[in-house]
């Protein structure tokens, strides 16, 4: 099958529940240029389906620690201003999800990726993500711009 045509496990609705990659989550807080136009879209009318990985939070007080990403009033205050802003269920980071993050056939590294992925197959959600290594993986689930 062509990698223009996704196979039908990946194929979603715009109503299917929304795993919010860590980018993606920033792009849209921030208003960011980067987060395409259609996943913005589908973020605004998916309200009440999206949900957030405890790593995602994780992720941006590593990022604001490291200096790459700024984060006004620190990682405890824009966390809680960003789910006031766009409110999100807790995608639990669970025993099963740290366990098929090990059993993935993901050529990738990161291991905050592994989880996201294996928290999305776990849970059933759709992965909004922008990152292509995760977009090629053809047994997961995701809607991207």
């Amino acid at each position: 099958m062509s990698s223009a045509t996704p196979s039908p496990a990946r194929h979603r609705t715009a109503g299917a529940p929304f795993l919010l990659d860590t980018h993606i989550w920033v792009w849209y807080l921030i208003g960011s240029d980067r987060l395409p136009v259609r996943l913005r879209e589908t973020i605004d009318q998916s309200l009440g389906r999206l949900w957030l990985s405890p790593m995602s939070v994780w992720e941006v007080g590593m990022l604001a620690a490291r200096g790459r990403l700024e984060l006004l009033g620190g990682t405890r205050d824009w966390c809680a201003r960003a789910h006031r802003a766009l409110p999100t269920e807790s995608a639990s980071l669970t025993g099963e999800v740290a366990l098929r993050s090990h059993e993935l056939d993901l050529d990738h590294r990161d291991p905050v990726d592994r989880l996201l992925a294996a928290t999305a197959l776990v849970h059933g959600l759709t992965l909004m993500t922008a990152d292509e290594r995760l977009i090629s993986a053809d047994w997961l689930p995701t809607v991207h711009g």
